[in-house]
């Protein structure tokens, strides 16, 4: 299992285009990808999910990986959040 947190700098949080793009990026992979925004975590494969956290400009979430191929995920999420979020 891998994960990270972030914090994100995009002035209008996590709304439809990022968590959009979080999802499909997420679907590719066989592994599990979670996102938490304090207690509350949701699967990142579905844009509702994202999107029912309410992530704002400032607030940490953590990215929890885990399954066959998560280093790959790990660095595909990690670098489509630093250019998007």
């Amino acid at each position: 299992m891998k994960e990270f947190k972030y914090t994100i700098s995009d002035a209008m949080g996590i709304h439809a285009r990022p968590a959009g793009i979080l999802a499909k990026a997420a679907r590719a992979f066989a592994c599990d990808v979670k996102i938490a925004r304090g207690e509350k975590t949701v699967d990142c494969k579905g844009i509702i999910g994202i999107m029912g956290l309410g992530v704002k400009k400032g607030d940490e979430v953590t990215v929890i990986f885990d399954g066959e191929d998560e280093d790959a995920a790990y660095d595909k999420i990690i670098s489509l959040m630093k250019e998007n979020l």
